[in-house]
């Protein structure tokens, strides 16, 4: 879908409620290609947490404050309410949305890599395999693959979650939602 100010394009995971337009959702997690420098699109009342999956990196500006995100997989939250200017460092990047409107829930980013790691319950867990294969466990249910660029939405269980890399390269990205 397209971003909110035009700029650009993402790939919607998960939204909850299911089908919730930008100006209405509780939380919502998507996948972006940002090709070129602009603005974020403004998200009042969003808490934000972007986390770089491939590229050079990219260069946020707000207010005072510039911060380059060059490190794959290091989660960075910011407000939605702040205007930002995004300037690509060399070229194109990918990376992972979560976006919380405060006061209907509150958003954890845990990174998986190199050895499985519990997941602790929460109402909402998403696991989204960004590099390689990983598995998820759930209590008293069989393991589930996921392939690369895929997610596994786990909704209301409250039960934990285990996240298991397949190879040493492989890395999930898991959000929890409380």
């Amino acid at each position: 879908m397209r971003w909110k100010n035009g700029a650009g394009r993402t790939t919607e995971i998960a939204v909850h409620p299911a089908g919730a337009a930008l100006d209405a959702f509780d939380w919502r997690v998507s996948v972006a290609d940002v090709a070129g420098d602009g603005p974020f699109s403004p998200f009042a009342g969003v808490d934000r947490t972007i986390v770089l999956l491939a590229g050079a990196g990219i260069r946020l500006a707000r207010a005072a404050e510039v911060v380059v995100l060059r490190t794959p997989y290091e989660p960075y939250p910011f407000s939605g309410d702040d205007a930002i200017d995004c300037a690509l460092v060399d070229g194109p990047v990918r990376d992972f949305n979560l976006m919380v409107r405060r006061g209907r829930g509150i958003g954890e980013i845990v990174i998986v890599r190199g050895a499985a790691a519990p997941i602790a319950p929460a109402r909402f867990c998403l696991c989204y395999a960004a590099n390689g294969t990983s598995v998820c466990r759930i209590a008293g249910r069989p393991p589930l693959r996921l392939a690369g660029g895929h997610a596994l939405l786990v909704d209301g269980e409250l039960l934990p979650l285990a996240v298991d890399p397949l190879t040493t390269d492989a890395v999930a990205v898991v959000v929890r939602i409380e």
